[in-house]
């Protein structure tokens, strides 16, 4: 019998035997969207010579040329239950590059169909739903890989070993930026728009409160801004930003999160955010504690801070690393400067080489090695972002994080936003 849309979104299934790779030698990939993010995803994986792309969905068929003729073997669906339904028997793997909040459902029910996983950042829209996919994914030994493709560029791999060596002492303090807008300051338009034929809209929207479509509002590119939809600009360029910081300082869990920007409005994120994070030490920090501050928008690291990079440009991203013996600036992306310069006059970076992230997850399920960010990397640094996004909510307040009870101490309030109740009709069991 048949399993049903509806059985995929709620009920348990079997799982197929996950350790071995495959028997034929091929990776079979399905794709959660075909364009944009997506497409960049699907290609880059799909270009391993033991792939084969099988199937596509995206919710407007209007952006679906690049795969039709690029893979025109692969088949294409506007409803991605469908496409599980149909195809999951015929495949290995998937990658996911939709918006933010229908990460997290796609990822989960085609892990529950067996299936290995690439998810784009952030790995979920919300913090315990990137607890639940990394618990689900350990247990059944799936291979799962983040799609923070600059973690394997030897920039980043550079950043992180510099750290670990001792190159700049243990770290003090740590201040990272990005000058991206993915916030609205303007109230949500009255107008409603006629939705495209080539659009499903109620696809379009998922798991989420149902909106009326309003022509460039959210699709197909400014979802990013929208509470509902995404994360913000903390969310978007958070994970690739923090991504060197979190793996040079061995962080885990944040302690406290404090945003002092401004408010994000009814419906959208605000811009100019400031976030300060306080973490537990590690063996590369100094002290007990370390702290983490985040700028976005306009907002840029104080100049007692930047005045410790001697007059080099400021990049429009990256991050400042202070530690006991000297200051690493890391751009996004390029590769790390040392200071004081006179003190590393004669230094010699180490020669690394940039690894294809996306390779990396085909390479990992047919058994030729691990991912460099699954799910139990990817998960608690989603989780730390997302947490920066959800303070701004709360200005001026310093919020007390109690990770292993996935909850705030003293802002029950704040609590109310690290889970999404999904609408009914979309739910996935073990989310919402």
């Amino acid at each position: 019998m048949p399993i049903t849309r509806r059985a995929l979104l709620a009920a348990p299934f079997f799982i197929r035997n996950l350790i071995s790779a495959p028997p034929s030698g091929r990776v079979r990939l399905a794709s959660f969207g075909a364009n944009g993010m997506a497409w960049s995803t699907l290609n880059g994986i799909a270009t391993h010579p033991s792939v084969d792309l099988i199937s596509a969905a995206d919710v407007d068929t209007a952006r679906t040329q690049r795969v039709k003729t690029t893979y025109p073997n692969a088949t294409l669906y506007q409803d991605w239950r469908r496409m599980l339904d149909k195809e999951y028997k015929n495949l290995d793997g998937v990658c996911v590059g939709t918006p933010d909040h229908m990460h997290a459902p796609q990822a989960m029910a085609a892990m529950r169909r067996g299936l290995h996983v690439y998810c784009q950042k952030p790995l979920t829209s919300h913090v315990a739903e990137a607890r639940q996919l990394r618990k689900y994914a350990v247990s059944k030994r799936l291979v799962t890989q983040m799609g923070i493709q600059i973690h394997s560029n030897a920039e980043y791999r550079t950043a992180v070993q510099l750290v670990h060596a001792g190159t700049i002492g243990k770290v003090k303090e740590v201040h990272a930026w990005s000058n991206k807008k993915w916030g609205d300051t303007e109230p949500r338009p009255a107008t409603t728009d006629p939705v495209p034929a080539t659009l499903d809209w109620d696809g379009w929207i998922g798991v989420a409160r149902p909106e009326s479509f309003i022509t460039n509002y959210c699709h197909p590119g400014n979802w990013r801004k929208r509470l509902e939809f995404g994360t913000g600009t903390f969310g978007d360029m958070g994970c690739h930003i923090y991504d060197p910081v979190f793996g040079a300082l061995a962080l885990t869990a944040p302690l406290t999160v404090r945003a002092e920007g401004p408010a994000p409005s009814e419906h959208s994120w605000a811009v100019n955010a400031i976030v300060k994070y306080t973490f537990p030490g590690t063996q590369y920090t100094d002290g007990k504690t370390v702290n983490v501050t985040w700028y976005d928008g306009d907002e840029r690291p104080p100049q007692e801070i930047q005045s410790l990079i001697e007059g080099a440009r400021l990049p429009n991203q990256g991050s400042i690393i202070i530690g006991a013996k000297g200051v690493m600036l890391t751009p996004h992306v390029a590769f790390p400067s040392l200071f004081p310069q006179a003190s590393f006059k004669e230094f010699q970076r180490p020669e690394l080489t940039t690894n294809n992230h996306y390779h990396e997850f085909v390479d990992a399920i047919l058994g030729k090695g691990p991912t460099s960010t699954p799910f139990t990397y990817a998960g608690p640094l989603s989780e730390t972002v997302l947490l920066g996004s959800l303070a701004t909510r709360f200005p001026k307040t310093t919020l007390e994080w109690n990770s292993a009870k996935l909850k705030f101490r003293n802002e029950k309030q704040a609590n109310a936003f690290l889970k999404r109740p999904f609408r009914q009709g979309w739910r996935v069991k073990g989310l919402g």
